[in-house]
Formats: structure tokens, C-alpha cells, sequence
């Protein structure tokens, strides 16, 4: 049987560049060779895509962070450089091979189709798992793993989700969306909107994951600060009521039109939430598989990330993070990631891992939902005449 060549696309132009990386080594290595023929293609942190002679190596997120911040910018221009069709074609993607030389002199270049059957879009944030790559996918008419433009969108913007999440009458603490604008027109009035929410509060950039840019403020004083901070990274934010002595549940998705919701887990973060450093970068956080729970919360948890999953339009995979107040057991829904970080060790996988999914065929069955999906969709007409 023909092995199918599977498009690994990561990196990317945003904050989550280096875990991107570290999830695709994970995804190219446990492709199953006699099955997939992996072709690696980068996009770099100015927005270029390229077809990169080596296929990142399996490393952890850590790893990949601090690799980054020894090389510095990335400023070599690659002579690979990739290109998407945007429209359906045979060779979806292509490369272009920049000559050298006198031939580079006259702008010469030769081009190649790289003949992909189905995409996996690696991608973590912002321009790649916001719905904007996945446009581009839909144009270009190819199979990829994961959900589609609407629910990666929704799934970015927590406003956005957060009010489809209310539509359907799902368990939220109490937040409020603050814009830029607002912020620098009037600081004071903007600061007596968020603090009448109470203390402690949570600030987040609205289109952002990984914990990236993100702050807990305990005292009114450090609500300035945490807003600006998170303004670097998004124009839109999102404020939450924090939930005293909170547990971090979360709990993985998987499947198209009958999807199922693995065991839950619970992270113990070493830090006093689970912010960036404590993701990726302290090795004392550890996490919990399965979460001690009562039956009925690992019944509620897993209902809700179905409820979630479906409240967004989602396909494919998602996380589904929650937060449970250890005083009363209030389960609160907190946001959805429809591409959660995906090494060996991230929730995701371990997840399923727990749940009787290994890795290798965890990426196997994403694959294959993925080529459902759009051989569904081949049946739709595209005219009326």
C-alpha cells in the first residue's frame, strides 16, 4: 500500500513557537513508517514557510526554549522557501528551491509539488491554530488534522468561546473583556470595571495559549501591570474571577461526529498557578493520571468537555481545561485548546495514554479523522447549476 505523505506544519508567528517545535518532533516520530512518509515543513517567526532539510529532533518544550535563547533571531534566509495553493490542486504545497549563482542573479528558481495527501498543523496560538492556516487549508482543499476554521477560531478567542459556552448554559466564573482602547482612554474607570469582579483575578490575552502573558493579581495595586503586560501580546483580554484554592482538571477529546472524552487529570502546578515557567520550564510541577475525583465528577467532567467540544463546533481533537473549587466541588468550565500541546508528555497525550490510546495510534486515528472529514465534505456541491 502506498505510504500517504503527511505535511507537518509548525512553528509559526507567535509566542507558543518553541512548543509548536517540540510537539512536532514528538508527531514525526512516531509516525508509523510503514504507513506515513513525514514531510516537515517550518514556518519561521517572521511568517515564512519553509521546507526544512532536517525534521526537528525529540525534545521537550524546555529544551527547545532554551535552544532558542542561546541561538538568538533566526536572520539566515532559507533557499527553501514553501508556498500554499489556494485552490484545490495536485500540488498543494510547493517549494521553491532559490538558486545560486548567476541563475540567482536573473531571479531564477526551481519549483517543486511536494504531492501531500493530508496536513498536520502542529500549531500552537495565534496564525496557526486560530482558524488562519486552516483557511488556507480549506481553499487549498486538503485534508488536515484537527477542527476547522469556525472552531479554531472560537477556541482561540476565550471571549468569543466564553459566550458560545454561555449560550449553552455551561459553568463559568464570573469575567469581563477588556479592550485597549478602553484601557488607555480611561485607566481608572476600566480598573473599577474589572476589580468590581473581586479578588483575586486573572489576566489573559484573549488570543494566546500556554499561559503566555498571563497574570494573577491578588491586590488591586498589580492590576496596571498585569493589564499592560498582556496588551504586548493581544489588544483584546479577557479578566476572570479566580476560584479559591482551585484544581486544574483537564480532560482530552477525540473523534468527529460521535467524539469521546478521555479520564480526566489533574495538574499540580509548582507555582502558584500554572503560568508559562511552570509549564515548560520548572521540572517540579508534575501532573496527576487519573485525577482523584468522586464518579460523579468524573462524570461531569467528562460530559462538559463533550458539551464543550460541541459548543464550538469542534473536530478532531481539543483539550478541555477546568477548574473545581476544592472547598465546594464546583466543577467551572475554563477554556478549550483545539491544539493542545502534543510531545509524549503533554496532558494531551498522557491522557489518552491513561485512557488505552498510545501515542503512535493516537496520531494514527487523528490522521484518519482527519481524511473522513474531508472525504465527507467531497460529497457536498459546490454549485447550484
Amino acid at each position: 500500500m502506498k505510504k500517504l505523505r503527511v505535511g507537518v506544519i509548525y512553528g509559526g508567528r507567535s509566542g507558543e513557537h518553541e512548543v509548536s517545535v517540540a510537539s512536532a518532533a514528538s508527531v514525526i516520530k512516531h509516525l508509523d513508517r510503514t504507513r506515513y512518509e513525514p514531510v516537515p515543513v517550518r514556518i519561521e517567526k517572521d511568517g515564512r514557510w519553509t521546507l526544512v532539510d532536517r525534521a526537528p529532533t525529540a525534545a521537550s518544550a524546555a529544551e527547545v526554549i532554551e535552544q532558542a535563547r542561546q541561538a538568538g533571531p533566526r536572520t539566515s534566509r532559507a533557499r527553501r522557501e514553501t508556498l500554499i495553493v489556494p485552490h484545490e490542486s495536485d500540488d498543494t504545497l510547493l517549494t521553491i528551491d532559490r538558486l545560486t549563482g548567476a541563475e540567482a542573479d536573473q531571479g531564477q528558481a526551481v519549483v517543486t509539488g511536494l504531492g501531500l495527501d493530508v496536513i498536520f498543523p502542529v500549531l500552537h496560538g495565534p496564525y496557526g491554530e486560530d482558524g488562519t492556516v486552516q483557511g488556507l487549508l480549506e481553499l487549498a482543499s486538503v485534508a488536515y488534522v484537527g477542527p476547522g476554521v469556525l472552531a479554531s477560531a472560537a477556541g482561540m478567542d476565550k471571549a468569543v468561546m466564553k459566550v458560545l459556552f454561555a449560550a449553552r448554559g455551561l459553568p463559568q466564573t464570573p469575567y469581563v473583556v477588556l479592550r485597549r482602547r478602553e484601557w488607555e482612554a480611561d485607566r481608572e474607570a476600566a480598573s473599577a470595571r474589572v476589580l468590581a469582579l473581586g479578588l483575586p483575578l486573572f489576566v489573559k490575552p484573549a488570543n494566546l495559549g500556554s499561559s503566555v502573558g498571563i497574570s494573577k493579581v491578588k491586590r488591586a495595586p498589580e492590576l496596571a501591570a498585569a493589564i499592560d503586560l498582556a496588551l504586548e501580546f493581544d489588544h483584546k483580554l479577557v479578566i476572570e474571577a479566580g476560584v479559591p484554592e482551585a484544581r486544574e482538571i483537564e480532560c482530552a477529546v477525540l473523534g468527529n461526529d460521535d467524539p469521546r472524552a478521555s479520564i480526566p487529570g489533574e495538574i499540580i502546578p509548582s507555582r502558584e498557578f500554572y503560568d508559562y515557567e511552570a509549564k515548560y520550564l520548572d521540572a517540579a510541577s508534575r501532573t496527576e493520571i487519573p485525577a482523584t475525583l468522586t464518579e460523579a465528577q468524573v462524570a461531569e467532567v467528562q460530559r462538559l468537555s463533550l458539551e464543550a467540544f460541541e459548543a464550538i463546533g469542534a473536530e478532531g481533537l481539543s483539550r478541555v481545561d477546568f477548574l473545581i473549587a476544592r472547598d465546594t466541588g464546583a466543577v467551572y468550565l475554563n477554556e478549550i485548546n483545539t491544539m493542545p500541546g502534543f510531545t509524549t508528555i503533554s496532558m494531551y497525550a498522557q491522557l489518552w495514554d491513561a485512557s488505552g490510546v498510545s501515542y503512535t495510534a493516537l496520531v494514527d486515528r487523528l490522521i484518519t479523522l482527519a481524511l473522513e472529514r474531508h472525504a465527507s465534505k467531497q460529497r457536498l456541491r459546490t454549485s447550484v447549476l
